[in-house]
Formats: structure tokens, sequence, C-alpha cells
């Protein structure tokens, strides 16, 4: 991996998803500090996270448990951002996959499952409060058409059975939500 890997302050979405992908790649060769240091130089803008996102959550990376860790150890230097991003992708691919289906393209629904599957062990092993303040947010956007994500739900134009199928996968990812 090259030794001047850097995030720029205003890196681009595509910059990212290319800095996340070299990151990857070389992985195996990097100590776990350093994986924390250059995740958390990513996440540390918006467009940063989103790419480091859409590069982490839709593919598959073999990482040990000390890399994982290095991981959400970054990821919790920016709550803000990425509360929202887990969030939000874990809703958007459970909707994705309903959506694949209806195209009949079970490949893409079998890789909407998998960035659903991922997201919600993100979420699980990050533990940050920030996430599940964003979670109650998003759910009562969801089940009462009201609220911070309203907007959000409607720009995408989520459907009825979509939006169901996104309050299962919030109810099986956080369980305190089923009130």
């Amino acid at each position: 991996m090259p030794t001047d890997f850097q995030v720029p302050s205003e890196v681009s979405f595509q910059d990212a998803i290319a800095l996340t992908q070299t990151l990857f790649t070389n992985i195996d060769q990097l100590a776990s500090s350093k994986v924390e240091s250059h995740v958390a130089d990513l996440v540390a803008t918006m467009n940063g996270a989103r790419g480091f996102f859409v590069t982490f959550l839709t593919n598959e990376f073999e990482l040990d448990e000390e890399k994982k860790d290095a991981i959400a150890t970054a990821l919790r230097t920016a709550p803000d951002t990425v509360a929202g991003l887990l969030v939000k992708n874990l809703v958007m691919s459970t909707a994705m996959t309903l959506t694949h289906s209806r195209q009949d393209n079970p490949d893409m629904v079998q890789q909407s499952q998998l960035t659903r599957e991922r997201t919600a062990a993100v979420i699980h092993q990050v533990k940050l409060p920030a996430v599940e303040q964003e979670a109650q947010q998003l759910w009562q956007s969801l089940t009462t058409d009201t609220g911070t994500y309203t907007e959000f739900l409607q720009r995408w134009g989520y459907d009825a059975e979509q939006k169901q199928a996104m309050q299962a996968a919030m109810s099986e990812t956080f369980p305190a939500l089923q009130a």
C-alpha cells in the first residue's frame, strides 16, 4: 500500500471509494492502528464516509477480529456522520431487495440482502448511541409519516410494502423499537 495514503479534507465521493478499495486491497499488510487511522480519516467527512460505506458494505472482505475492531473504533470517531449512514443503508438495502425481486434479478436481490446483513452486523459492532437515536427517528417517520426522515422516505418514493420490509429489518436490528 502506498505509504502516502492520505484522505484529502475535501475528498470526493468517487475518491473516497477508490481510497477505500485501496485500503481493503492492502489491509493484510497494515497494522490495525493504521487501519483505524485510515478509516477514521475517511469517515471524518460525509463524502468520505459515504464512499467508505458503499465499498465496505457491498464487497466481500476477509477481516480478522483485530481489523474489525479497528474499523469499529474508527467509525465511533464520527458518530454524527456514521449513525445516519448506517441506518439509511439498513433500510435502503432492504427496500432494494424488494425492488430487485420485482425486477426478477436474483443476483441483485442477494447482493442487497448481503448489504443489509453487513450493515446490521456493523451496527451491532459499533454500539453507538447515535445509531440508536437515528433508528428511533427513522422508525417514527416509517410508522407515523412524520419526523426527521419523512422527506428522505418521500424523496426515494418507497411504497407501503418497502416500508413494511424496512420496519421488519429495523425491528430485527433494533429490538427496542418494538413498543
